[in-house]
């Protein structure tokens, strides 16, 4: 399992309806977050490690309707 987080500019007054989009219709993503900053949104999203990183976001995270930029990090541990 690969994690990826996605941070999500969106166009104006379209943060919650990209997020509930998301949480509804793309089943990688596995938490959305409001964020304050540079981004309107944190996504988690949780890939099967043969997954195609780049066509993931493109084509499930980028075609949402509201969406304006994206910039993906990848995780490679998590500790607890």
């Amino acid at each position: 399992m690969q994690t990826i987080f996605v941070l999500v500019k969106c166009e104006l007054g379209k943060a919650y309806q990209v997020a509930d989009e998301a949480v509804q219709q793309v089943e990688p993503v596995s938490e959305v977050h409001s964020i304050s900053g540079q981004h309107d949104l944190l996504m988690k999203c949780c890939l099967d490690d043969d997954a195609d990183i780049g066509r993931f976001v493109i084509d499930h995270i980028q075609t949402l309707d509201g969406v304006r930029d994206t910039f993906t990090m990848i995780a490679f541990k998590a500790f607890s």
